[in-house]
């Protein structure tokens, strides 16, 4: 009889036995990859985050931090001022080669002449632009003009209308960037012209108008020079520029990465007692059908089959049963994490990015072997022990 069908049977033979091992190896490789889907998955948000923002140092009003970071980080919607004189000012110091404006918007919340509700705005100086204009003239060859939009990945126009609405105005949506799991996915941007005109129209066609300072900016993006240092270029805009608060580029996103850094620990943790926990249950479900087949496996040794082949017998069934419960725990994962997304970023605060297929799949291997291997290490030990058991006694037994 072969190896593989002596496995199986001893599977059939013991439903019991064999559901608590595959459920054990389920959640072990459920739990591995979930966490690894969602702890990778907010990373990689925040690193594609800093590099969508294209800036070395982000100036904002003093006092506003959270907020930018949230409306860029998560889409939270804020309308934040400071004097669009700190322009010049912060251009000025020593180190910036560029510094281009931004205004932060909001559509309006449930109301007919905005096709989407609370919808996080960006206005940018196409004149200045360092970080959209680049990727736009590269994807559709042109700029923005009067009108148009770029969307992030899940921003679209309205089924059966050409335009979106946004304040009684219609907007051409031009492109869409690639998704990043941040709020800049459903976020919208436009040029500080297109801007000025929703605000003057919105006066006669909008619910409420849109308000826009003449003199107001919401936040400088910043680009130093080759070589400069940003840390020390931070300090210098904040000593020059009264009332604003510079961020470097690499701290962007510090609350987000503690709260990850949390989440990690916490979830570390669950997984290390999960862990340990499956390999004492399976290792006591084995050490159990051990004693109960030993009349069974003396006869197999009596016949003429050898320790090793004994050994391996349960060594296989253990790894079936680690891939059957792993593969059924993996699918569940994948299914829920990738159904739920949008439920993981509200429950948890922090942005959130499904992996490309070919990691996806080296994190599903990654989980299979995980089961695997702790299935095993729990079954080493019965195995050994049973498998040295002299033939007669475990017989007579």
């Amino acid at each position: 009889m072969q190896l593989v069908q002596l496995a199986r049977r001893n599977i059939t033979g013991n439903a019991f036995r064999s559901w608590v091992v595959a459920l054990c190896a389920c959640l072990v490789a459920g739990l591995a990859l979930g966490t690894t889907l969602i702890l990778r998955g907010a990373d990689s948000s925040l690193r594609l985050a800093n590099q969508r923002l294209g800036a070395d140092i982000v100036v904002v009003p003093e006092g506003a931090v959270e907020k930018v970071e949230g409306a860029l980080l998560m889409g939270h919607t804020t309308r934040v001022w400071m004097a669009s004189q700190n322009l010049d000012k912060v251009v000025g110091v020593p180190g910036v080669q560029a510094a281009s404006p931004q205004i932060y918007l909001s559509t309006l919340l449930n109301a007919s002449c905005c096709s989407v509700p609370n919808m996080f705005l960006v206005a940018y100086d196409p004149a200045t632009d360092f970080t959209l204009e680049p990727w736009l003239k590269n994807t559709i060859g042109q700029g923005l003009k009067l009108g148009e939009v770029v969307g992030g990945a899940f921003v679209f126009t309205p089924e059966g209308e050409q335009n979106i609405q946004i304040y009684g105005y219609l907007v051409t949506l031009k492109a869409n960037l690639e998704p990043t799991g941040t709020g800049i996915d459903q976020s919208m941007f436009m040029t500080l012209e297109t801007a000025r005109d929703i605000a003057r129209v919105s006066v006669t066609m909008a619910v409420a108008p849109l308000e826009i300072p003449d003199d107001g900016i919401s936040a400088v993006m910043v680009q130093l020079d080759p070589g400069a240092d940003p840390q020390a270029t931070a300090v210098e805009i904040m000593h020059r520029v009264p009332g604003v608060t510079p961020i470097v580029s690499s701290n962007l996103f510090q609350a987000y990465r503690k709260q990850l850094g949390s989440l990690r620990a916490g979830i570390g943790a669950t997984l290390g007692l999960t862990l340990g926990l499956s390999v004492l249950l399976i290792g006591l479900v084995f050490s159990m059908a051990a004693n109960e087949r030993r009349r069974e496996l003396g006869v197999l040794r009596a016949m003429g089959a050898s320790r090793a082949f004994v050994f391996r017998t349960l060594l296989v069934e253990a790894g079936m049963l680690a891939l059957a419960g792993a593969f059924t725990g993996i699918t569940l994962t994948i299914l829920v994490v990738y159904l739920f997304r949008t439920l993981i970023v509200v429950t948890l605060g922090l942005p959130f990015l499904m992996p490309a297929l070919s990691t996806l799949a080296a994190e599903v291997l990654a989980g299979l072997g995980v089961a695997l291997v702790v299935i095993t290490l729990a079954a080493l030990f019965p195995a050994v022990r049973i498998s040295r058991l002299d033939p007669a006694v475990a017989m007579r037994e």
